[in-house]
């Protein structure tokens, strides 16, 4: 019975909030004369605290208009945004500035929903070694770590000089796909003295763990992170329209060096605490991004990784 009175409640509670709301924006409205697109793009900064008001505004429109622009194809963003002004009675004219704002964000939350796609394609589709482009990209991740080093076979025990668990990569790559191995090897392409800085501290017998399988694992952190939507607040400050698949990547190189140092600063007994220090690595990840105004990595380069507060 207590129950059933409980969600009667939450259901009044609910409908009276949601028609309480709708009044509010009308009377809103008749008094400013805006919508509450044209507030939100005229009183809040670019970036993520507008972008995510104005997707939450169309995502709960009891238009379908709005609702649909969502999940627009990015060639028909522009053509969206005329029709919502449409649908608003807003003259382009007199609001020039509006259609801008409108387009920007739309950019963001559409290539957002892209990027999901592609990393998405990319994390299903399996290594698989008779392929050669796969191949040439894990020769390729060999050479940048271990530009000194030859491999003595595709076979080796060498492969765990670079954190891979057996003699053969191909099976670490099950969790992540080949989405695993274009992180590493973007890392070790594109801020390459912090990869061999890394690749070198989890060498040392304080620290010790396998760069390789961890770089994979924070694959997998960077992921969940990206289709839970916690990364929107990142990319929506750091990407001025569509988030790429080069954005995902320079998060992954912030958070493979931020997991770094966090692991030396716990100090863990041995690599048995791994799951512990990155469960730890993700609420503090996960705290960061809740702020609005957070971006990790605003300004990738190459061993200048940072947070900041925009």
């Amino acid at each position: 019975m207590k129950h059933y009175l409980r969600v009667v409640t939450q259901f009044f509670v609910f409908l009276y909030c949601k028609c309480l709301w709708r009044g509010l924006k009308f009377v809103i409205r008749k008094v400013t004369g805006w919508c509450e697109l044209q507030r939100i793009c005229y009183n809040i900064k670019p970036g993520a605290r507008r972008t995510l008001k104005i997707e939450s505004s169309l995502r709960y429109s009891k238009n379908e208009l709005c609702q649909s622009a969502l999940s627009a194809h990015p060639d028909r963003v522009e053509k969206t945004i005329d029709n919502i002004l449409t649908l608003k009675k807003i003259n382009p004219d007199s609001n020039p500035q509006l259609g801008i704002s409108l387009q920007a964000s739309l950019f963001q939350i559409v290539g957002y929903r892209g990027l999901v796609a592609e990393v998405e394609t990319l994390r299903r589709e399996p290594y698989d070694f008779e392929n050669p482009d796969h191949e040439e990209m894990l020769m390729k991740l060999w050479k940048t770590l271990r530009p000194d080093s030859s491999l003595t076979g595709r076979i080796s025990k060498q492969w765990c000089e670079i954190g891979f668990q057996g003699n053969d990569p191909k099976t670490d790559f099950r969790g992540m796909g080949l989405l695993g191995l274009h992180n590493l090897l973007y890392f070790a392409e594109h801020d390459k003295a912090t990869a061999l800085q890394v690749l070198y501290d989890s060498l040392q017998p304080k620290h010790r763990y396998s760069f390789a399988i961890v770089g994979i694992n924070i694959t997998d952190l960077a992921y969940s992170l990206l289709v839970s939507g916690a990364l929107k607040t990142h990319l929506y400050n750091v990407a001025p329209e569509m988030p790429s698949l080069s954005h995902f990547q320079q998060t992954f190189c912030y958070l493979m060096q931020e997991f770094h140092r966090f692991w030396i600063e716990d100090d863990p007994c041995d690599i048995m605490e791994f799951n512990r220090v990155r469960s730890k690595f993700h609420r503090r990840v996960l705290r960061q991004l809740k702020n609005p105004d957070m971006a990790l990595c605003p300004h990738f380069a190459a061993s200048d990784l940072h947070l900041v507060n925009l």
